[in-house]
Parts: structure tokens; C-alpha cells; sequence
């Protein structure tokens, strides 16, 4: 049996820097299901960093995250970010939902119809009626960040076991027994970072039952509308989340937003979701969809409250949860990762705690 002081189930982003910041301190074994990591949800990320994205808790962590983004330490030799902006759209039924966006957020600027169309050659001004940007919204190189992880969490003497996907989950008088890829695996305190199959992790374990729903996220690639370089662009959407697009390599990736709950799997992107959302996207640009390159889906789980777990468990002793990241997962496992080593070594947070009690598993249980 191969022994550690931490396990962590996962090998997202969320779990490989846990992992690595854990590595500083203890031992850590980190298992993966699949041949690499970031296979699932990291690898299809929108890869973005927008500071007023989710609610306050979620806004504390992308602040507390930025710092590190800009100067990724022992991680990456320069910044994980590169400029983009992200211009929100809204029409007359919109109206409310862009006030109410611009109101809880910081460093956002109001434009005009035609503002926005200066940014955005391609969108439809009658079909605007007010949109608002935030410039310090970024690109986030996820590569860089994940690999860059995973290096760290090596020199620090912790090991990646991958096609390792975890079979039993069991408590004896003091560690975890954990079966994964046929390999018997023991430690104290198991970390459930498994992303959309973490709600089956914590059945395994006997953890509390805390429902963390995967949703569905397609994308797609479409050719540059022509005659336009849309490099520059900034990430542009409707405001109630009916589509986005950003530039991507020359090209547009167009998501519909679409957010539909199902069971844990290799997600793939329904066609006729695709479609409705193509078309929600025609309706607000000049340009036809003609040709979809190639597309995609991954899975963004949420708990029932919408904001990330980050705690022990009140019911499983060793076992913390690490999950339910949503859409987030990216930006904040900065300050997720250094709050869940602060926890399980026993330092200090350095998120407030308030944000720490908004995190904890525990809340789900109190009456």
C-alpha cells in the first residue's frame, strides 16, 4: 500500500494546485482518472479572468487570486494574464439585469450603442441598448498555469499517479483507504477536488450528502467574420447569458451559455443546443453562421448555493472538499488552493472569514 499525508482526487486545476501548495508542507499523492491532467474542465475553459464575475464570495476569491495571476511565483516567469476586456450587451428587457450587474462590480464603464459597435464591428446597434466593459478583464494562459502547477507540486517531492480512477473510498481508526487504477493508496486526509465527480467521490467516502450538480458549457469555433481582425476584441455577450464570444487564436469561439444539468461524463456539445445558441448569437451580429469549425463541451458544477466548497467535511473525518467551482475554477484556484493548504496544515487564511464560513461544507447542515 502506498502511503502519503494528503490524497488528493483530481487532477484539474483545482486539484493540482492544491496539491502543490499542500507539497510545501506534507507529503501529497495526487490521483487522476484520466492519462493527463486537466483532461475535463480545465482543458475547456473559456480561460478567462474577470474580476466582477459571481457573486461576493466568488469576488473575494478573484480578487484574492489576481495578485498571483499577475506574479505566479514558483509557478510560471511572468504573468499567467494578457489583456481582452469583456463588453456586456443589453437590450430593453436587459436593462435591469446590466444595472444591477454594474452596481455590485468595480471598474466597469457604461458605453453607448455605437461605443460598443466601435469595440465590436460586427454587432447589431439597434439590438442594443446599453452595454457596459470591464477593461481589466483578462486572458489566462490555463497551459502555462496548470503545467506550471504540476512542476511545482513535483519539486516539492509530491507525485501524480494518473489512469488512476478511484474505485472505494473507506475510514479506518486513523487514514483513508483509497482503490484507484488497482492500486490500494493511504493517507489521513483525502482532498475530493474531482470536479464533476465529486458528488460520487463523497458517496464513496460516506461524506455528507451535498448535492454538486455538473452542467453543461458547449462551444464552438467559427471562422472570422471577413474582412475583420478580431484579435483585439474584447469578450463580448449578451448580459442574461444567452451567448458569448471571444477571440480565439484569429477566430471566434461562440458559446450558447448553455447551462443544463446532467450526470458526470466526457461531456460533448448537443447539436441542437448548439444551434439555438448559433442562432441567439446570428440575431445580434451581421454575420451569418455558416461554417462551424469544431466544437465542444465540458462540465461546470455547482453546489446548491452556487458558491465553491472549501472545507472538511462535518460528517467524514480527514475528508475535505475541494468542488462545486462552477465556472470559476480557473480564476480562483489561486486562493482556493492557498486556502485549502491553510486549512488542512493549520495556518491562517488569507481570505476573510467570512469568506472562509461562506466556503465551509458546514453550511448545508445548519438549520
Amino acid at each position: 500500500m502506498k502511503g502519503a499525508d494528503v490524497i488528493v482526487i483530481g487532477g484539474g486545476i483545482a486539484g493540482v494546485s492544491a496539491a502543490a501548495m499542500l507539497a510545501e508542507h506534507m507529503s501529497v499523492l495526487l490521483l487522476e482518472a484520466e492519462p493527463r491532467t486537466g483532461y475535463h474542465s480545465t482543458g475547456r475553459s473559456a480561460a478567462i479572468f474577470i474580476r466582477n464575475y459571481g457573486n461576493a464570495t466568488l469576488r473575494a476569491l478573484n480578487a484574492a487570486s489576481a495578485p498571483f495571476m499577475e506574479s505566479p511565483d514558483g509557478v510560471a516567469d511572468s504573468s499567467l494574464l494578457s489583456p481582452r476586456g469583456e463588453l456586456l450587451l443589453a437590450d430593453e428587457e436587459e436593462l435591469d439585469d446590466l444595472d444591477a450587474y454594474v452596481a455590485a462590480a468595480t471598474g466597469m464603464e457604461i458605453l453607448s450603442p455605437a461605443q460598443a459597435v466601435e469595440l465590436v464591428p460586427i454587432l447589431r446597434p439597434d439590438r442594443i441598448v446599453r452595454a457596459a466593459i470591464e477593461w481589466d478583464a483578462q486572458d489566462i494562459d490555463v497551459d502555462r498555469m496548470l503545467s506550471g502547477y504540476a512542476r511545482l507540486l513535483t519539486v516539492r517531492g509530491g507525485q501524480i499517479v494518473t489512469g488512476a480512477q478511484v474505485t472505494a473510498l473507506r475510514r479506518n481508526s486513523d487514514a483513508w483507504q483509497v482503490s484507484a487504477g488497482g492500486v490500494e493508496y493511504s493517507a489521513p486526509i483525502v482532498v475530493n477536488a474531482a470536479g464533476a465527480w465529486a458528488g460520487a467521490v463523497a458517496t464513496m467516502a460516506g461524506a455528507s450528502p451535498i448535492g454538486v450538480q455538473p452542467m453543461r458549457r458547449s462551444a464552438a469555433i467559427l471562422p472570422a467574420p471577413d474582412d475583420h481582425d478580431v484579435r483585439r476584441w474584447p469578450l463580448f455577450g449578451s448580459i442574461s447569458e444567452q451567448w458569448y464570444a471571444k477571440p480565439e487564436a484569429g477566430k471566434l469561439m461562440v458559446s450558447p451559455a448553455d447551462e443544463d444539468p446532467v450526470d458526470a461524463h466526457d461531456a460533448w456539445a448537443d447539436d441542437m443546443v448548439l444551434a439555438e445558441g448559433m442562432y441567439r448569437f446570428e440575431q445580434a451580429v451581421t454575420m451569418p453562421v455558416t461554417r462551424v469549425e469544431h466544437s465542444w463541451a465540458g462540465l461546470r458544477s455547482f453546489a446548491p448555493d452556487r458558491t465553491p466548497l472549501a472545507g472538511f467535511d462535518p460528517q467524514a473525518e480527514g475528508f475535505f472538499w475541494l468542488a462545486g467551482q462552477g465556472g470559476y475554477g480557473v480564476q480562483t484556484a489561486p486562493a482556493l488552493s492557498q486556502l485549502t493548504a491553510a486549512l488542512i496544515v493549520g495556518h491562517r487564511p488569507d481570505v476573510s472569514p467570512e469568506v472562509v464560513a461562506a466556503l465551509d461544507p458546514k453550511r448545508f447542515l445548519i438549520t
